[in-house]
């Protein structure tokens, strides 16, 4: 059966498909239409349904942002405590190829060092030995990325609980001024942007826990299948 992993499937253009039976698309969807009818509102509208905190995910004043962050992290200390059930060796298993569990909370610490403490802060290189950027990065010297290493989860948390601190100290004090405002950082490394929005970057640390958060759930479901009781 095709599969299509991190793949940009932008401007594809399909006529005469099947798609049937046992189809399953994950991804970010805009503009896409399938027989005349575009179904990313539609998709939009239905997850907020099936959750409504989804919906407070892409806020746009200081207050939605807190609330926003709040959610985040009590949503995520059920989906660790569901974790620490499990014997550590499964918070290493891959499940079809996805990252684990572990590396799931390593990328989470990456993303909020790059939006938060870079971007925002300015600390050119404020990263930890374990921090993991997506794996189709194009890779930069002084960036940490050892995707085979295998810390225990107090040793990912103790990093996580920290990053958690720093991006709420962040939202506690951010007014709707500041949110107009853009940042530029040119210094080696990654992110290397120039005018781009505060919003945008608290934004983009809100999507990757709210849809890691989501993939890790999914992929615990698996995990416990798998794991005797």
């Amino acid at each position: 059966m095709p599969r299509f992993h991190d793949q940009d499937l932008t401007g594809v253009r399909m006529r005469g498909v099947e798609l049937v039976v046992d189809v399953e698309i994950s991804g970010e969807l805009q503009n896409v239409v399938v027989n005349g009818v575009d179904i990313a509102p539609l998709v939009d509208a239905e997850l907020n349904r099936r959750m409504p905190e989804r919906a407070k995910m892409r806020p746009d004043y200081s207050d939605g942002f807190r609330e926003a962050w709040a959610i985040l992290e009590q949503l995520w200390k059920r989906t660790v405590a569901r974790a620490m059930t499990l014997p550590g060796p499964a918070l290493h298993r891959n499940i079809d190829d996805e990252w684990s569990f572990i590396q799931t909370l390593r990328h989470l610490n990456f993303a909020s060092a790059a939006w938060v403490d870079r971007m925002l802060w300015g600390t050119a290189s404020p990263w930890h030995a374990l921090d993991l950027p997506w794996d189709e990065a194009p890779g930069w010297d002084g960036i940490p990325w050892d995707r085979e290493a295998r810390p225990s989860l107090d040793e990912v948390l103790t990093v996580r609980r920290e990053r958690q601190a720093m991006v709420r100290h962040v939202l506690e004090s951010l007014t709707d001024e500041q949110l107009t405002a853009d940042v530029t950082r040119k210094e080696d490394g990654w992110p290397h942007m120039e005018n781009f929005p505060v919003k945008e970057c608290l934004r983009i640390v809100l999507n990757e826990e709210w849809q890691h958060r989501l993939y890790a759930e999914r992929d615990l479901d698996t995990l416990e299948t798998l794991t005797p009781g």
